[in-house]
């Protein structure tokens, strides 16, 4: 028999199908990131800068850029062919994450003998008593970003002369601004650096010249996401935690377990098994997905490695092994997987080797709003305190993903003199925002 459907209507831009959204000016826009109101939580800000990179089969690249409502050059957008190829630009990027691996992780006080004594970053989230020796390091890593975005725009000829200036001065006189870098190379963007000038006070700011620090930052360059049903807005949100139990007891992991259980509704995944079986189900509704495990980059039989992750088993994850238990749900009208992802395992922000598959990509690609994780080796003790800061705010549903990731590299760099925030990156996800029923 007829059954009346209960309807809630949350948003109404179209006035009952009048007219179209109206967009917001840049007054409502402004308004909106100082004081963000939980009905317009899916009418997410515009983005203010697009960077487009775009790789051709002769490892040529081509390079777009542009601020959404900004008239361009009446003839086209700006862009330019860069002189780098693409190979050489991901040497400069590996280069780029073993200066913050030597300059960081494995920094060393010595004793007075001359042998190494402790690894502060290794082993602590807090560096406040050697921040002399943490900004030192910061204006050396700044100064390797700088040397980065120089390399990547560097050239002759008109064309990328008028680029490089107006990207230049884009990122350095705007902003805060909102930026996703449209790529075909999975780059560590929040780590390069601009050349800012003096801080306010008239001396140098070690910090302020990162765009991670500056700006809000997402990498994207994914397939097309899948058509899924609107995402249900629930009093409680539903989480995971996939972990290796090794890890359990380590720094504020305890704590993260905790807040996760005490705010959400939890699974608990150790083992890969669990994990598998979830994504081979059609409907997996979790609003975030946490991993606390190894990331490691493993011979697959070819001349690459590929970037995997490993829970308490000896089973290694990876972009191929999640595709496979999930792509018969790819385009099914009843499949459901959206959930935010934090991969807090080492080098699960960085892309794996030539060719092969990408494992936030491939997580994006499957429906994921976004995959936050570190482009490096990073410290267990600060990967859990992140965590912890991270998840406390993702939470209560107020602030986006991107809003949170700069929050966090400024709060460690003014609290801790710690700049391993800046490690942490975006694909995609710089919208995502955790709804709540009051």
């Amino acid at each position: 028999m007829p059954q009346e459907l209960l309807v809630e209507i949350r948003q109404n831009p179209s006035a009952n199908f009048t007219r179209l959204p109206r967009q917001r000016s840049p007054r409502e826009a402004d308004d909106a990131r100082d004081a963000r109101n939980p009905e317009d939580a899916e009418d997410p800000l515009p983005l203010d800068l697009i960077v487009s990179l775009r790789r051709r089969r002769d490892d040529t690249l081509d390079v777009h850029a542009f601020r959404p409502g900004e008239r361009t050059p009446r003839t086209r957008p700006h862009r330019a062919e860069l002189a780098v190829t693409g190979t050489k630009l991901l040497a400069r990027a590996a280069r780029l994450r073993t200066a913050w691996r030597d300059q960081l992780v494995r920094y060393a006080t010595v004793d007075d003998f001359g042998m190494p004594d402790d690894y502060p970053f290794a082993s602590a989230v807090d560096v406040s008593h050697l921040r002399p020796v943490a900004e030192g390091r910061a204006a050396e890593l700044a100064e390797e970003g700088r040397y980065f975005l120089e390399t990547m725009l560097d050239g002759p000829g008109r064309e990328l002369t008028v680029f490089r200036e107006y990207l230049n001065r884009t990122l350095t006189e705007h902003g805060p601004l909102r930026i996703s870098f449209d790529s075909d190379l999975h780059l560590p963007w929040p780590m390069l650096a601009v050349d800012g000038g003096p801080g306010p006070d008239g001396r140098p700011d070690p910090w302020a010249d990162f765009l991670g620090h500056r700006h809000q930052i997402e990498q994207t360059g994914a397939a097309y996401p899948p058509i899924q049903p609107p995402h249900p807005a629930r009093p409680r949100p539903v989480t995971s935690l996939n972990t290796d139990d090794t890890l359990e007891s380590i720094g504020r992991a305890p704590e993260v377990r905790k807040l996760l259980e005490d705010r959400s509704h939890l699974t608990v995944r150790t083992e890969s098994r669990g994990l598998l079986d979830a994504l081979s189900r059609a409907v997996l509704d979790e609003d975030v997905m946490y991993f606390w495990c190894h990331g490691q980059f493993v011979a697959d039989g070819s001349a690459f490695k590929q970037l995997a992750v490993r829970l308490s088993d000896d089973r290694h994850i990876d972009a191929d092994l999640v595709r496979r238990h999930r792509r018969r749900h790819l385009d099914a009208p009843e499949a459901m997987f959206r959930p935010f992802v934090l991969l807090n395992a080492c080098h699960t922000g960085q892309s794996a080797e030539g060719e092969l598959e990408h494992l936030g990509r491939a997580l994006v690609d499957l429906g994921a709003e976004g995959v936050l994780g570190p482009q490096i080796e990073i410290p267990q003790v600060f990967a859990a305190e992140y965590a912890f800061a991270f998840l406390d705010l993702y939470l209560t549903g107020g602030l986006t993903a991107g809003e949170i990731t700069q929050t966090l590299v400024r709060r460690f760099a003014r609290e801790h003199g710690n700049p391993l925030a800046l490690t942490y990156s975006l694909h995609c996800g710089i919208d995502s925002i955790l709804e709540l029923t009051p």
